[in-house]
């Protein structure tokens, strides 16, 4: 029995598929359905507003409250590699005087000095960061070629069983995602990036927690953190996040009356 039962295991391991790709399907399936299902998939806009935090070495560099605006796309059927389907408006402070767009012609800092383009690693590491993102993924990106999911087992993260899968795309993107196994909801991401400069690798993570039904069903976290290479980075605390309130083109657009100013210029 003893070594009867070793090579049973190891037959029954041979005849699954590699990556496991039913079990991470059934994963990622169940992911969408506890996130709100058809509801998070016709999810318009969202708004969300709180407190955000930067970090440097761990330590507090920055606070603001913060209010960011995102409106999704329609996208193609189906989505094509890389396909970057929504809007963002990141505004600061009480006034929401000072405030960044991303959109189809890029991005822009927008002050009373006019609207400056963001430096092209900026808008790379935008765009990375959204591709990796597995709420971004589960909203615009499923369906996609090339598009595979692998099961890598499960796992313990902060004391609540796991399981984890590995998505990757067309363009040899990977994204370990963690899904708690009770709530069947996504609580982290990592994945890999490089410095532009150094070429040096490091972990990109990003941490979901406190999710909430925002409206009509749909769930979606009020805190969330990231960290590089282990080190804290960034975190959000929401107060408040509504879905589906209308957000218009202006939102995200450069008002016809703001100067947009060179690349690199200086503040004075």
């Amino acid at each position: 029995m003893r070594i009867i039962l070793p090579l049973l295991l190891a037959a029954s391991a041979a005849a699954q598929p590699a990556g496991n790709p039913e079990r991470a399907k059934r994963v990622i399936d169940d992911a969408l359905k506890a996130l709100g299902g058809d509801a998070f998939l016709k999810m318009a806009d969202r708004t969300e507003e709180g407190r955000a935090y930067s970090f440097y070495r761990e330590q507090l560099s920055g606070l603001s409250r913060a209010k960011i605006y995102t409106r999704y796309l329609t996208r193609p059927e189906p989505p094509p590699p890389g396909y970057i389907g929504l809007r963002e408006r990141q505004a600061f402070g009480k006034k929401e005087d000072v405030y960044i767009v991303f959109n189809e012609q890029g991005g822009f800092e927008i002050t009373y000095r006019g609207a400056k383009p963001l430096p092209p690693e900026t808008m790379e590491r935008f765009k990375e960061g959204l591709l990796h993102s597995i709420l971004y993924l589960l909203r615009m990106r499923l369906g996609e070629p090339g598009l595979t999911f692998e099961y890598r087992g499960s796992d313990i993260y902060e004391n609540v069983p796991v399981d984890v899968v590995d998505i990757l795309d067309s363009q040899d993107r990977i994204t370990t995602v963690y899904f708690q196994q009770s709530t069947k909801l996504p609580v982290k991401q990592v994945w890999e990036n490089r410095d532009p400069v150094t070429k040096r690798k490091f972990q990109e993570i990003t941490v979901y927690s406190k999710y909430r039904d925002v409206g009509g069903g749909v769930m979606w976290p009020l805190v969330v953190r990231r960290e590089r290479d282990g080190e804290k980075i960034f975190e959000m605390f929401a107060d408040s996040v509504a879905v589906n309130s209308g957000l218009t083109d202006e939102m995200f657009t450069i008002p016809a009356n703001v100067k947009i100013l060179e690349k690199g210029a200086k503040k004075k």
